[in-house]
């Protein structure tokens, strides 16, 4: 029966979702004759409160259809429901309805907006009018200045706190979390400092909330201690506050302190719902620990955490890093609502599993679902485009991250900086970076990286050298760039100068000076550093070793280097298929033949080498010798007409590339002709207009007759070539590479 006194209606359902009861709430909602603007924005409210976000949206447009017209309490009501990247549409239709009603004037209702526009990824809209108040208050500021500092815009976060000390507003706790995260991401101690001493200064050290961002900028500046010290004189701590000292404790690889601290969370009166279950699970797979994972998971069930959106996709992130997908893909799918951190930790867990081409089929059942993508989202299939190196594909998805208003954030940028990188499209890639309004170190590391996998050794050294100027202070993955750019290049002082500069080298800036010292042969130079690491040689040491033996031909060196790789007891084929081809090169094919057994004996699988090429709608994918393709007596007619050519040019094949027990030398020749990249490049040419660049990618290294015969076919079809292998880009053009022959 419906109820016909509409006052005690509105209370009663104001009460009813005040208490959390949203479905009672609704009921009545639904029987209330005669509801009021009070009644319809109470239920938006509601739905806002309780999560139901489209919801709210639904009611409001079903609210505009009744003839009623919204109040600013309607309006602040609804926007609040519109803070993620998928209420984008949202937003920017409730703007339109402050202007048409004339609510532009109110400064609640622009606060609102301009904290809608930032949390939903339109940062620059919600510059845009924050730039247009006529009147601000410390609510406008704090707003604007949590986006910028959650879109990695750190130095307009800086300039609007200072904006608005000057304009005599004063902090609140919102204000002090967003300058101490900002101060974070510019790795600026002073800045924390300062804001700490403001803090103890305006009473505000009592505030857990503020005391939690404290801890937060301690523990990623490195500061742990004084992070415990103030975690311990904290009258009040909350799961929060467990969490920040967890992960920062994660973060550093200290799992005993870890453990300390969930025993005490579990010998407390804590809500174990409550349990930082998350930041734990991330810790596990961080490790990663497949073992302490699934404890961390028998303890979510037990405290019925299990439904926690937040835990869920954490279980699902732990279990992708800890290399169960199974696992991973189950808890997935058995989430009745997906939104989009559920989908990105499928996605990024592909992603990180080697599974790029799932993950990019995962993203477009994403987008086929409704769910909005965001930044983390972004970042990962932009990274599995860029493996895959699918131009096309990742342009698309520039032109999705420029449509939902993605591009200025540092992390999105930075991954787009990456795929045309990997693409090998360096102007792409320098107009991406300059496109990132405050990069960061990730941004710089990118962009030193694409000009050292681009065969750009002296543009990467220069751009070390203008990050350092600008006062980004280089790290580990930096060092890690500049190493390989100058191995690459044969910058050997260069090099060992940037190696000596590294405080604590790890063992892959080792295996970058190994790598420096071993392609100019100075193998005496390799023995002593060797011999003077703080640790044992691991794989990835011994792997340079072996690669830098095969091209100088150091027999002896390469078998210790393979033995210590044959007692790593390894799956990786690399160490026994190079040894394999030193021994073949130097016609010992007793001892390939023996190394093959072994390979065979332990169930270590080759992996094929395949070259691919992207055109508009389709990638085309070739193996050694393949003849699958509809068009190969096109290719074969193309390759043959291109190899008398090349002859006339003076290319005469390499055949000791050819690693089989073979004495006539056309046969030879003729497999060398049958290489994937040979065969990607004839169907490139027989399918891309005559002049245009010719793109190649191939999963392994390409072979030395490959390398000279692609320079040869640069130069007379006076075109341009490209070829990412396993190792770098190459780009071919009127006979020269620019690795220099040095790769």
């Amino acid at each position: 029966m419906p109820q016909k006194n509409t006052f005690t209606s509105n209370r009663m359902i104001f009460g009813y979702a005040k208490l959390g009861h949203f479905e009672e709430a609704r009921r009545l909602f639904d029987v209330t004759a005669g509801r009021s603007i009070v009644t319809w924005t109470i239920m938006v409210g509601a739905c806002s409160q309780s999560g139901s976000f489209n919801e709210a949206l639904v009611l409001y447009r079903e609210m505009l259809r009744s003839g009623l017209i919204p109040d600013r309490v309607t309006i602040v009501a609804l926007l609040s429901s519109c803070q993620s990247t998928e209420m984008v549409d949202c937003v920017l239709e409730v703007h339109a309805h402050v202007v048409k009603f004339g609510f532009d004037d109110s400064v609640q209702v622009s606060n609102t907006l301009v904290d809608s526009y930032c949390k939903s990824g339109l940062l620059g809209l919600g510059k845009k009018l924050f730039d247009e108040m006529p009147d601000r208050d410390s609510v406008t500021y704090n707003a604007l200045l949590v986006g910028c500092s959650k879109e990695g815009v750190y130095n307009e976060a800086v300039e609007l706190f200072i904006m608005m000390r000057e304009e005599g507003l004063k902090p609140s706790q919102f204000t002090f979390s967003g300058v101490l995260s900002t101060a974070t991401g510019l790795d600026n101690l002073a800045l924390g400092l300062q804001v700490h001493s403001l803090v103890v200064r305006t009473n505000f050290h009592w505030n857990v909330f503020v005391v939690n961002s404290l801890l937060d900028f301690y523990s990623k500046s490195d500061r742990l201690g004084d992070a415990r010290e103030l975690f311990e004189e904290m009258a009040d701590r909350d799961n929060v506050s467990y969490n920040v000292m967890i992960s920062g404790y994660s973060w550093k690889g200290m799992v005993e302190e870890v453990s300390k601290l969930f025993q005490e969370l579990q010998f407390s009166s804590f809500d174990r719902k409550l349990f930082p279950f998350a930041s734990l699970l991330s810790v596990a797979g961080s490790l990663p620990s497949l073992e302490t994972g699934k404890r961390i998971h028998a303890q979510v069930i037990v405290s019925g955490a299990a439904c926690d959106d937040l835990v869920a996709n954490a279980l699902i992130d732990m279990y992708a890093k800890c290399r169960e997908l199974g696992t991973a893909e189950l808890i997935f799918s058995a989430k009745s609502q997906k939104n989009a951190v559920s989908w990105t930790a499928i996605i990024s867990g592909y992603v990180q599993n080697g599974l790029d081409e799932e993950a990019l089929k995962t993203f477009c059942e994403m987008r086929k679902a409704g769910a909005v993508p965001d930044r983390a989202t972004f970042s990962s299939v932009l990274s599995a485009s860029a493996e895959l190196a699918l131009l096309v594909l990742g342009r698309q998805l520039h032109c999705c991250v420029l449509q939902l208003g993605l591009s200025s954030n540092v992390f999105v940028g930075s991954a787009l900086l990456d795929m045309y990188a990997k693409c090998g499209c360096l102007g792409d890639t320098e107009e991406a970076f300059r496109e990132i309004p405050n990069p960061n170190i990730v941004s710089w590391n990118a962009l030193v990286a694409a000009h050292a996998q681009n065969g750009r050794a002296r543009e990467a050294v220069g751009l070390f050298d203008e990050m350092v100027c600008r006062g980004i202070k280089p790290d580990s993955v930096t060092f890690l760039s500049i190493l390989s750019a100058c191995s690459h290049a044969g910058f050997v002082e260069e090099g060992l100068e940037f190696f000596d500069a590294i405080e604590k080298p790890t063992k892959e800036h080792y295996a970058c000076a190994v790598d420096l010292l071993g392609r100019v042969g100075r193998f005496d130079d390799v023995e002593s550093l060797l011999n003077r690491m703080p640790f044992a040689a691991d794989d990835i040491i011994w792997n340079s070793v072996l690669n830098s033996c095969r091209k100088h031909g150091k027999e002896d060196l390469a078998k210790r280097a393979a033995d210590k790789l044959f007692g790593m007891d390894l799956s990786d084929a690399a160490p026994y298929v190079i040894m394999s081809n030193i021994y073949s090169r130097a016609g010992r094919w007793e001892e390939a033949a023996g190394v093959k057994k072994l390979m065979r004996e332990r169930g270590v699988r080759k992996e094929t080498g395949y070259s691919w090429v992207e055109t508009k709608d389709k990638i085309y994918v070739f193996s050694s010798g393949d003849e699958t393709n509809p068009r190969f007596g096109e290719i074969w007619t193309k390759l043959e007409e291109l190899g008398e050519e090349m002859k006339k040019a003076g290319y005469k094949p390499d055949t000791s590339c050819v690693l089989k027990n073979l004495d006539d030398e056309e046969i030879k020749a003729d497999a060398l002709r049958r290489h994937s990249e040979r065969l990607a490049i004839g169907f490139a040419l027989i399918t891309f207009p005559p002049g245009t660049p010719i793109r190649v990618m191939k999963n392994l290294r390409t072979c030395a007759d490959c390398h000279e015969a692609i320079k040869v076919m640069s130069k007379v079809l006076g075109r341009e070539i490209a070829v990412r292998d396993s190792s770098r880009f190459h780009h071919f053009k009127a006979g020269i590479c620019s690795c220099r022959d040095y790769w």
